[in-house]
């Protein structure tokens, strides 16, 4: 490895009502990949926000190439040579490639507002053959996938010569054969002697891509390791500073033998084909299935989000009409979207308001009064059973961590007095602290009677929580397995033949037959 790049020391950093960071401590060093862990509210991002410029640090100090240095904006950042990719990237779609990556510093060709898009095009594509990517810059980015897009903040990253390189969860929606092309194009950058930080929730990635991995807890430095002689159990352990076990408790035996919901030959447009499926009172029902599958898909249809051609859904039994999510939520569904902070959440709004928001109708008294005490009780009474960690019931969610976001979701859906809960990606951008929490979370309340619909891409996931599966291919149900049948193996074989279940009424594959094309 080469010289130090960057040492921060004794940051500080707080927000109203929380201390972000306190007194941490990170070096980076030139031609080396280092992992930044810690569980959600950690201060990961928060620390990495400070070195790119986003924050400014109430204390500390941070050297770059050995001189202390301000950092109080991205601009100062970028100009000494740090750029940060943020998770949620930040490419305007219907620009090129190559007019994303020179935004705002674009060449120019006589006059001054006259661009020169070939230069723009071939600066580009100077970029792209360092990196080894075969890409046209004068592709636009709407047309170009996650991965790709990806490839394209790198690249801008290093149009400002970035020599310290922040990566914020860049693999959370990629493939896994999207993550092998990046870990290419992170190793090529490593080996011209740039310092990578990567941060993530996925320890099994440690050992494919890190030199050393620094753990952060509740903001404050834990320890720097080298990645090759640390386990990933010592790794979680620093974490957390307790013990994880990697599997969940026991699933609740023997589901009751009633029916919450029942969907039966439920089809829209292309996106969905004959969907037939029964969820019993206290079962888990793992939903699984390749990125497009339509597991999404199923879950809006049935919550009311998009409309359905034709089909039937019964509840307890009953036939019912859902034809908007206030028709789910009458009926005692929910929907825990994948994107919570767009879909589960007022961000803006406290713990409370957001625990009572989906059941807001009956803490109203006439002329719109609020029945404020009873609010209070009722989001008081969730964040105590489902351990939400909050300074207070005042407190904006969007100041919590990932996990306690994800808590505060179920305890709105809870207080709204729901049998049927989907959870779509329940676990997605959370640490394994807040998952172990989940997956407890998820069996307690199937041991209440709750039946649960549990979307997800981790097949250890689906394998660990369902009493049954159910997969899918291309909008429609290609296999059942009971938990006794259900493997990785056969997952991915039902995953990624296209057919359906033509059997009525079964509940396991030796019940079913799936038809392949």
């Amino acid at each position: 490895m080469g010289d130090a790049l960057v040492l921060m020391e004794g940051i500080d950093k707080s927000f109203p009502g929380v201390h972000a960071l306190d007194n941490c401590r990170f070096e980076l060093q030139a031609g080396e990949v280092h992992a930044l862990v810690g569980e959600n509210g950690a201060g990961k991002s928060t620390l990495m926000k400070v070195l790119a410029g986003i924050y400014r640090k109430d204390a500390g100090r941070i050297l770059y190439l050995g001189q202390e240095v301000e950092i109080d904006s991205p601009r100062a950042a970028q100009d000494l040579g740090i750029s940060m990719i943020h998770q949620e990237l930040n490419l305007m779609p219907h620009l090129t490639v190559a007019q994303n990556v020179f935004i705002g510093r674009e060449p120019r060709h006589g006059a001054p507002f006259w661009l020169d898009e070939r230069a723009i095009n071939q600066e580009t594509q100077k970029l792209f053959d360092m990196m080894h990517l075969r890409l046209d810059p004068r592709t636009k980015v709407a047309d170009l996938t996650v991965a790709k897009q990806q490839m394209v903040e790198i690249a801008k990253a290093l149009s400002f010569n970035s020599q310290a390189l922040i990566m914020d969860e860049p693999t959370a929606a990629l493939t896994e054969a999207e993550i092998d092309e990046l870990f290419r194009i992170i190793r090529h950058l490593r080996n011209e002697g740039v310092g990578v930080v990567h941060i993530s929730h996925r320890l099994e990635e440690l050992k494919q891509i890190s030199d050393r991995v620094t753990v952060m807890r509740d903001g404050r430095y834990i320890d720097t390791v080298q990645t090759q002689e640390t386990s990933v159990e010592s790794i979680i352990s620093m974490m957390v500073g307790r013990t994880i076990y990697e599997s969940s408790p026991e699933l609740p035996e023997n589901p009751d033998q009633e029916v919450l919901l029942e969907v039966r030959d439920l089809n829209r447009g292309t996106e969905l084909q004959d969907i037939n499926l029964r969820l019993k009172r206290g079962e888990i029902l793992g939903l699984a299935g390749l990125m497009g599958a339509g597991r999404t898909e199923v879950a809006r249809a049935i919550f009311g989000a998009d409309s359905i051609d034709s089909g039937e859904i019964l509840v307890r039994g009953q036939p019912v009409h859902i034809r908007t999510p206030r028709d789910a939520v009458e009926q005692g569904i929910g929907y825990l979207s994948e994107d919570r902070k767009r879909y589960g959440l007022a961000l803006g709004m406290d713990v409370e308001a957001n625990v009572v928001l989906a059941a807001f109708d009956k803490f109203l008294r006439a002329l719109g009064w609020v029945k404020q005490a009873e609010t209070r009780r009722t989001a008081q009474k969730y964040v105590e059973a489902l351990a939400i960690k909050t300074p207070s019931m005042q407190q904006r969610v969007k100041n919590l961590s990932g996990g306690n976001q994800q808590k505060v979701v179920v305890g709105k859906w809870l207080a709204a007095n729901t049998d049927v809960l989907i959870f779509d990606e329940p676990t997605r951008g959370i640490d394994v602290g807040a998952k172990s929490e989940i997956y407890k979370l998820l069996n307690d309340l199937a041991r209440q009677g709750k039946g649960i619909i549990m979307i997800s891409s981790d097949l250890p996931e689906i394998l660990r929580m369902s009493h049954r599966v159910i997969v899918m291919c291309e909008g429609r149900i290609t296999g059942e397995l009971s938990s006794q049948e259900a493997t990785q193996e056969a997952i991915m074989k039902l995953a990624t033949q296209r057919g359906e279940i033509v059997a009525d009424g079964g509940t396991g594959a030796n019940s079913r037959e799936a038809q392949f094309a």
